[in-house]
């Protein structure tokens, strides 16, 4: 709205028409000027803005190196890619897909390959397969299987490498820690670390030394809870959620966090000091079916690589150059 502009309920005023507009409630097919409509073009307006910004960075071209991904298909296996990133920064990339009807894209949460003991561990949750409210362990050696109930739907996990922990998050937004080497007891007294959140927690990633754990969720807050204490140390503000499950992505060694939003922004903020760096928007327009898939690599092409995030939005890949 222009500075000059009152505001007047029920009216919408155009900056560019230089008047106001009858505002209706709700989605009106007859009328376009609802706030949902009016709303959309703001943030689209944005949106185009800040990819046109983006556009007049410098980008970077890399060594050579491939990439595997999976992707959902429509007959419920999976078909897989793998790219070949030479063609970055040039007109094209090569891309070799491959199907796979035996392999499905279940609530599989977590798997973790390092061995305790001679054992591997994984752990299983399947969502909608009776295992509501339940974390399923298996040693993929022996076949064991311990069960550990829980109190609320577990959304996200994340194995330990240096200890057998276990760390859960839930819906009611509690993340807690399981030790597998204990047996299976009653009640919850297994809980080893108890951590609360405000909202459903969607995402956990641990730190290097696994001293402190970072989570997300579905309220937009993402958080570094130090382990040892129990204490909220740093909070990453400006992350955009409200029902979706969605990845963080930290770079220990850049010093970077990474996250895309439901609103299809994808965010890098400072490790250190939370302070965010750079938001990109989405190349595609915003919707709830097309938010982007982002990874950050170090050496982006190999060990003569810089730098740089590949985001992949519905069938397009794109490049991103870090300086």
């Amino acid at each position: 709205m222009s500075p000059h502009a009152e505001e007047l309920p029920g009216f919408y005023y155009d900056p560019e028409k230089n008047r106001y507009f009858r505002l209706l409630p709700g989605h009106n097919n007859h009328n376009p000027l609802t706030k949902d409509s009016i709303q959309h073009k703001v943030m689209e307006c944005k949106r185009l803005r800040l990819l046109e910004e983006e556009e007049k960075q410098n980008r970077a071209d890399v060594a050579c190196e491939r990439i595997f991904t999976v992707n959902d298909v429509e007959h419920g296996g999976c078909k897989y890619g793998i790219i070949n990133l030479s063609g970055l920064g040039k007109e094209s990339l090569t891309v070799e897909m491959y199907d796979n009807l035996y392999f499905t894209n279940r609530k599989v949460l977590f798997s973790v390959p390092p061995s305790f003991g001679g054992c591997i561990l994984r752990t299983l949750f399947l969502g909608g397969s009776g295992l509501t409210r339940r974390v399923l362990v298996t040693n993929v050696v022996t076949g064991h299987r311990q069960t550990f109930g829980t109190s609320s739907d577990v959304l996200a996990q994340q194995f330990a490498t240096q200890t057998p922990v276990l760390y859960n998050g839930c819906r009611s937004g509690e993340i807690f820690s399981i030790d597998v080497r204990q047996r299976n007891r009653k009640g919850q007294s297994w809980k080893a670390i108890r951590l609360f959140h405000g909202s459903a927690v969607t995402s956990l990633h641990l730190m290097e030394a696994e001293h402190y754990l970072m989570a997300a969720d579905m309220a937009g807050k993402i958080k570094l809870w130090d382990l040892r204490t129990t204490k909220c140390v740093k909070q990453y503000g400006g992350h955009h959620n409200e029902y979706a499950l969605l990845p963080l992505h930290v770079n220990e060694e850049e010093g970077l966090l990474i996250a895309v939003g439901q609103d299809c922004y994808t965010r890098i903020w400072s490790l250190q000091d939370a302070h965010l760096l750079r938001t990109i928007p989405s190349p595609h327009p915003s919707s709830k079916d097309a938010i982007p898939s982002v990874v950050f690599s170090s050496r982006l092409g190999g060990s003569r690589g810089v730098p740089g995030l590949l985001m992949a939005v519905k069938q397009d890949l794109y490049h991103f150059s870090y300086n």
